[in-house]
C-alpha cells in the first residue's frame, strides 16, 4: 500500500521548510493569481475575506466524490470556507459567499489537525481539502502538525484551479491527489462568471505543474482507491460557456490522452443566476449538450476516468452534504 509522501518530508526535515515558506506567502499575500498583498499573518483580510486562521465550514465522511477516492469508508471531505473565485452559479455559494456568517467557523491550527486525525479514525481513506487554494499555507501547517500525531492518509487538494504555480511547487510532496476542476477555456468566460482576470492561463499553468508531479499514472493501493495522481473535472455548462472540447484538446495536447478526466452533468442554476442577469447559463444543460461532451471525449479517444449520470447529477448535487452514492460511471463504459 502506497504510503503518503508527506511522511518523507517530514522524516527528512524538508516538510517544516515548506511550511515556513509557505506560510511566509501570507506576509503580503501572494498564495493565489490574485496577489492581493495583505498581511494575513497580522489578520489582515485579503479579497476573499480570508485572514490568518482557517475557516472550516463542515467536515464529514463523503460519498459524492469520484468512486476511486470513496471507497467504503468516503473521502474525508474538509469544507473550507469562503473561496478566491465569485462564481455566479457555485452550488455551494452558503459556504463561499457568506463572508460575515464564515468568519464565525474559524479554527486553530491544532484543531484542524485535529479534525485530519478525526477522520481518519472514523475510517475516511482521505483527507479531501474542498477549495483549499485560500488557505493552502494553513492546510499545510495543520497538515504537518497531524502527521506527526500520526496521520497516514493521502491528501487531496480538491480546487477551482485558480492556483498559484509557486505554492503548488511548495505543496510537491505534500498533496498526494490533485483534483483540480478546469472551469474554462477563455478569459471572458473566466470575467463574466467567477469574476477573475486571466483564468485559463492561470489554471493551464496550475494543471501543467500538477501534472509534472504526478505524471497521467493514477497509483492504486490494495483496496482499489487512488493514493497519487491527478484527476481532473470539467463541467458542462449551458451553451457551452465552459468549453469543453477547447479544454479536452489542451489536456490531450500538454498534457496526456491517459490523463484522468470526470466530465460532470451537475449544473443548475443557482446563486446569482436569473435569465435577466446570466441569460446564457440560467437552465440545466440538455441531454443534447451533454451527449455532445461525451462524443467530444470519445473522439479524442480519452482514456481515463469517469462520467456523471446525467438524470440524477444535477438533482444530487443541489447543496448538502449527505452521505449518498455519487452517481459516477467509467469512461470504459462508453467506450
Amino acid at each position: 500500500m502506497p504510503t503518503p509522501s508527506y511522511l518523507e518530508l517530514l522524516e527528512s526535515g524538508e516538510f517544516h521548510r515548506r511550511v515556513d515558506a509557505l506560510m511566509g506567502l501570507l506576509e503580503s499575500c501572494t498564495v493565489c493569481p490574485r496577489d492581493c498583498g495583505n498581511n494575513r499573518l497580522r489578520d489582515e483580510l485579503s479579497a476573499c475575506y480570508s485572514g490568518l486562521l482557517p475557516i472550516v465550514s463542515t467536515y464529514t465522511a463523503h460519498f459524492g466524490e469520484e468512486p476511486a477516492l470513496v471507497g467504503s469508508g468516503g473521502a474525508g471531505n474538509v469544507f473550507l470556507g469562503l473561496c478566491n473565485l465569485r462564481c455566479v452559479y457555485c452550488q455551494n455559494y452558503q459556504i463561499s459567499q457568506t463572508f460575515k456568517e464564515q468568519q464565525k467557523h474559524q479554527v486553530s491550527f491544532e484543531r484542524l489537525a485535529e479534525i485530519f486525525i478525526e477522520l481518519q479514525e472514523r475510517g475516511c481513506h482521505n483527507i479531501n481539502w474542498v477549495s483549499p487554494t485560500h488557505f493552502a499555507p494553513q492546510l499545510a501547517k495543520a497538515l504537518l502538525i497531524a502527521a506527526e500525531r500520526g496521520l497516514r492518509l493521502p491528501v487531496v487538494y480538491n480546487t477551482n484551479s485558480y492556483d498559484s504555480v509557486e505554492v503548488l511547487k511548495l505543496l510537491d510532496g505534500i498533496v498526494d491527489i490533485y483534483l483540480p476542476d478546469l472551469k474554462y477555456s477563455t478569459d471572458e468566460a473566466g470575467r463574466e462568471y467567477s469574476k477573475v482576470t486571466e483564468y485559463t492561463a492561470h489554471s493551464r499553468a496550475a494543471l501543467a505543474e500538477m501534472f509534472r508531479q504526478t505524471g497521467d499514472r493514477l497509483v492504486y493501493g490494495d483496496d482499489g482507491l487512488v493514493k497519487r495522481g491527478l484527476i481532473i473535472r470539467l463541467l458542462v455548462l449551458p451553451n457551452d460557456i465552459a468549453g469543453i472540447e477547447d479544454s479536452l484538446r489542451w489536456i490531450r495536447r500538454e498534457l496526456s490522452p491517459k490523463a484522468a478526466v470526470s466530465l460532470m452533468a451537475q449544473y443548475f442554476p443557482t446563486n446569482k443566476v436569473g435569465a435577466d442577469r446570466y441569460p446564457l447559463i440560467s437552465r440545466k444543460i440538455r441531454w443534447s449538450e451533454w451527449l455532445t461532451a461525451i462524443e467530444q471525449m470519445e473522439s479524442l479517444d480519452m482514456e481515463e476516468g469517469w462520467l456523471q449520470d446525467y438524470e440524477s447529477a444535477a438533482e444530487y448535487y443541489k447543496p448538502d452534504f449527505g452521505n449518498r452514492e455519487a452517481p459516477f460511471k467509467d469512461i470504459a463504459d462508453f467506450q
